[in-house]
């Protein structure tokens, strides 16, 4: 996080995002979420001035606008991944940092809504946080490796694949699949499968010892399917935006007004705006469409 950032928020937010990280116990998590909720949410005209004003000028009390607006929807999205055994309050210091991320590269006059824009950057930091904490060792090493991590159970169903422990054959399918060696396939699905396990774990549960927990069934996604989903909503996003900035400018904003934001625009107040019938109006946005959307196609054929 760079300073800049860090000097934009005022001492109530600032040192509240800070300290989330060390809120451990369950009376100051609620107070944080308490004062966080009070936080007025922004109109799209405010959000959009705000955001303005901050992008122009570097305006700092706009900035302290936009920021503490979205705290709530941080928390919202650290409680999705509240199961993953990493603290709430770890998980939102996480998400706050990709809130403040987002600040520094958002475009207000893409068309899009910060908290849409914002939403990436905190899932994108709460997925590191998992993804680190996961095992004390690093899961994926190397570009193979990591396509392995995140496409794994997609490779699994589209070959019809249910088992945990795999074959020499299944590995051989799934690594002709993702198109990645056999060993990064085998090394991955072993780390995946195994948790680090605690060395005063104990061996037999014959004595007593073992815990409730460890012989309750969790029925969540498993932290393999939630991270993948982060990653391909991730890659979407990425590639809508560059090839949106592709496009004339003209055809990128009636694209936006009619596709990418609420409320749409009608055929109408774009005809006035622009100077051109509704027709003329709805060929534009049919072409962008498809142009976006072959553009797109093009460069994921081929691809898990």
């Amino acid at each position: 996080m760079s300073k800049e950032i860090k000097t934009t928020l005022p001492s109530s937010v600032g040192t509240g995002i800070v300290a989330a990280r060390g809120v451990s116990d369950e009376s100051g998590l609620a107070q944080y979420i308490q004062t966080v909720q009070k936080i007025p949410v922004l109109t799209a005209e405010q959000e959009y001035d705000y955001a303005t004003r901050w992008v122009k000028t570097q305006d700092k009390i706009a900035a302290e606008k936009l920021v503490a607006s979205h705290l709530r929807l941080v928390v919202s999205v650290a409680y999705d991944y509240k199961n993953y055994g990493i603290p709430v309050g770890e998980l939102i210091a996480s998400g706050n940092m990709g809130l403040m991320q987002a600040l520094q590269k958002f475009d207000p006059d893409k068309g899009f809504r910060f908290s849409t824009y914002a939403m990436f950057w905190i899932k994108a930091e709460i997925y590191e946080t998992i993804l680190n904490n996961w095992s004390l060792v690093r899961i994926g090493t190397s570009a193979n490796q990591k396509r392995v991590f995140f496409n794994l159970s997609r490779a699994k169903r589209a070959l019809g694949i249910m088992d945990n422990n795999l074959s020499d054959e299944q590995t051989k399918q799934i690594a002709e699949y993702l198109e990645v060696p056999e060993r990064d396939v085998s090394r991955m699905a072993t780390r995946i499968s195994a948790r680090d396990v605690s060395l005063n774990s104990p061996l037999n549960s014959d004595d007593g010892t073992t815990d409730i927990l460890s012989n309750m069934t969790d029925g969540s996604d498993t932290i393999e399917e939630t991270l993948e989903q982060i990653e391909f909503r991730r890659r979407g996003y990425d590639l809508l935006k560059r090839h949106l900035e592709k496009m004339s400018e003209r055809d990128r904003a009636i694209l936006t007004a009619r596709r990418l934001q609420q409320p749409v625009a009608t055929l109408e107040s774009l005809s006035q705006k622009y100077g051109i019938s509704r027709e003329r109006v709805r060929q534009i946005e049919e072409r962008a469409y498809k142009k976006l959307r072959d553009a797109i196609l093009a460069e994921t054929k081929g691809q898990i």
